[in-house]
């Protein structure tokens, strides 16, 4: 335990939650207080890559896997230069990694960019309390050890839906990534909290990406001549964010486009659909979702708390929907009829569905048939893996060649990385 490695210096540390749950630990990382919302995370690997995704911001992140900081932290794992998330939540932290490309321990690393964390609770206590109560607000204090007056404090505090956390992580200047080799392409990518391993992953199919801020005007994007433009994940209520949505609804049809988690939810709010925010989200590296054009399923890594409603992209078009005329109550139908379903959209046209996730039957992927877009749910950058859909960006490559079947690509033959 850590109380051997450090004597006991560290101080008592207090979680509290919305619903009254309470539960004493150590202090880890940077001493004070923090609140946010609370989500859990199921990944069995990839902490830095986790605690330093922008699309944490407003979050505080209980991780299930019950031991953090074996390998440490090293400088080329890291997903944004700052740490957004609001507080870590852990089991056992280790204070003395063991990895041949560590610089320094996670404990030493949260507490230099100021994170507040606790160590020592039942994160199985905490995860059940979110899957039975919801995504709520929650705090953790090393100075307020009262847990009347911390839930209390808790329950006054603001709501994740009240703050654009978009405008807090997104870049404030425009920069270019560009691939080692030759450039087959050139994006804009509007960066509403884009993880570093999505430019990564582009440049490495040789896309050329200009980063821009996410309140960028879409006559500047549409100016640069882009070959293609990307929309990328974020923290937060997508509904704090308005302007984008009516950035993606003007360049929709005059440039292919292409959109990860939050830019998912953006493209979806173009079109005039529905948003909703989940029970508790998807937080974790083993989420299997079947690609409805290859019937394959992937196990992705997810981070979201909102996901689109497919019923209201409009009526399913039968035909082209399995003969069905009404939107199922599950999405599951359709992966079990190995069917992707398509909808007439009144402002697009025809929009298909193209993943669902076989755990809850949420939709994670669509695809518009009468104009270049394409967008999921899901991380296919991974950055903690796995890389089952790594050939995301190889589709985005083959929609900005004009190649019809840049979805159904076989993730066997499709390039691997």
């Amino acid at each position: 335990m850590n109380l051997l490695v450090d004597g006991g210096r560290h101080r008592e540390a207090l979680l509290a939650l919305e619903d009254g749950t309470a539960l004493r630990g150590r202090s880890v990382g940077a001493e004070g207080e923090t609140f946010g919302e609370i989500v859990f995370n199921t990944s069995m690997v990839g902490y830095q890559e986790i605690v330093s995704d922008p699309s944490y911001a407003g979050q505080i992140v209980t991780f299930t896997y019950p031991q953090l900081g074996n390998y440490g932290v090293n400088e080329k794992d890291m997903q944004a230069d700052a740490l957004h998330l609001k507080g870590f939540v852990c089991h056992d932290a280790c204070y003395t990694p063991s990895n041949w490309q560590s610089v320094v321990s996670l404990p030493d690393f949260l507490a230099s960019r100021g994170v507040v964390g606790i160590e020592g609770v039942d994160t199985r206590a905490v995860t059940l309390a979110i899957r039975e109560g919801g995504a709520m607000r929650a705090a953790i204090s090393t100075t307020d050890l009262d847990p009347k007056s911390l839930v209390r404090r808790v329950r006054e505090s603001p709501h994740i839906e009240e703050h654009n956390y978009v405008a807090d992580v997104s870049c404030k200047e425009p920069h270019v990534v560009r691939p080692k080799g030759e450039v087959h392409h050139r994006v804009v990518a509007v960066d509403c909290g884009e993880k570093a391993g999505i430019v990564r992953r582009m440049a490495e199919v040789g896309i050329e990406v200009t980063v821009v801020p996410w309140d960028t005007p879409a006559e500047k994007i549409i100016a640069m001549e882009p070959d293609g433009v990307f929309f990328s994940n974020g923290p937060g209520d997508p509904d704090t964010v308005p302007t984008v949505p009516e950035t993606v609804r003007a360049i929709l049809g005059k440039l292919p486009v292409f959109g990860i988690c939050l830019g998912n939810q953006m493209i979806t709010l173009a079109a005039g659909a529905r948003v909703e925010k989940l029970p508790y989200g998807h937080h974790g590296g083993n989420e299997p979702v079947m690609n409805l054009l290859t019937g394959k399923v992937e196990i992705t890594a997810q981070n979201h708390n909102y996901g689109p409603v497919f019923s209201t992209f409009g009526p399913l078009v039968p035909e082209l929907s399995g003969g069905l005329t009404e939107h199922p109550e599950s999405l599951l139908t359709w992966s079990r009829m190995h069917v992707a379903p398509v909808v007439m959209n009144e402002r697009y046209g025809r929009i298909r569905l193209t993943h669902v996730n076989l755990n809850d039957g949420t939709p994670e992927g669509i695809q518009f048939l009468d104009l270049p877009a394409f967008s999921m749910q899901y991380h296919p950058e991974a950055k903690p893996g796995p890389n089952d859909s790594a050939y995301m960006f190889e589709s985005f490559s083959r929609l900005m060649d004009g190649r019809e079947d840049y979805l159904a690509i076989d993730v066997r033959e499709g390039r691997r990385f």
